[in-house]
């Protein structure tokens, strides 16, 4: 592990020593904050009864397809507006002020349309997630050197041979990126539905837990979203890491 991973351990530790101490000693109030090791015995105490799994498997089930939706749809639309420049700017202006709405103003509107079913929660996932994809794709491609379209017209490459080939692999750093942001915004995206109006679900319980002054239940579910997001960003930051060194390597 790098030096800088260290680094980041530690100042992990160091916070959940603090939290742990200040709640221990009475510097928190345990009916606001528990401290992180019953938070840790509340999770394993809950995942061992089974009570809550269903929900936990159904919204990361709903994480999961929302971002591999967001994902696929994204590159594939940001493709299609790559190719299509007039497109391209009559949509700029949408892509550089659509999160500055917030998007869960429509989830009553698809509950009325869907039902209070997962199709919503699904929906807002990926209208959360998408548009990341869609501009990492356009900057990816944005960013393709001229010098391969060249390499290809000396090689006589068709269209789909060139983007297979050339383009993609140029651009793989920002889709990476885009893909990152697609699974970290479908989990926001898909929780905080949760919480507004869905009948069940992992924030649905969080919710419930909160009303109910359930503060163990609580603060274990929240921990296990913390531990599910932060582990999922690592594995996909160390496969970035380990392209870019492969990437490296092949320029050498």
């Amino acid at each position: 592990m790098s030096r800088v991973g260290w680094i980041r351990i530690a100042v992990i530790a160091i916070a959940i020593a603090l939290l742990e101490a200040s709640c221990r000693l009475g510097l928190i109030d345990h009916r606001v904050v528990i401290p992180p090791s019953e938070m840790a015995d509340a999770l394993v105490h809950l995942l061992i009864s089974g009570q809550d799994n269903d929900q936990i498997l159904r919204t990361f089930g709903i994480v999961v397809l929302a971002a591999v939706i967001s994902a696929i749809g994204g590159f594939a639309l940001g493709v299609i507006i790559h190719a299509l420049p007039r497109v391209r700017q009559s949509l700029d202006p949408f892509f550089a002020t659509y999160y500055a709405v917030p998007i869960f103003i429509f989830y009553p509107v698809m509950i009325v349309i869907f039902g209070l079913s997962a199709i919503p929660i699904v929906l807002m996932g990926v209208a959360t997630a998408i548009v990341a994809m869609i501009i990492a794709t356009l900057n990816g491609l944005d960013r393709v050197p001229q010098v391969l379209t060249k390499v290809a017209c000396v090689h006589r490459m068709g269209r789909i041979a060139t983007a297979l080939l050339l383009k993609l692999p140029a651009a793989a750093p920002h889709l990476f990126t885009g893909l990152k942001l697609a699974v970290s915004y479908a989990f926001i995206g898909v929780i905080a539905s949760e919480f507004i109006l869905a009948p069940a679900g992992l924030g649905r319980v969080i919710s419930d837990a909160y009303t109910d002054f359930d503060n163990r239940k609580m603060y274990a579910l929240m921990l296990l979203l913390i531990i599910v997001a932060t582990v999922v960003n690592m594995f996909l930051h160390a496969v970035d890491q380990h392209l870019a060194e492969r990437r490296g390597i092949g320029k050498a």
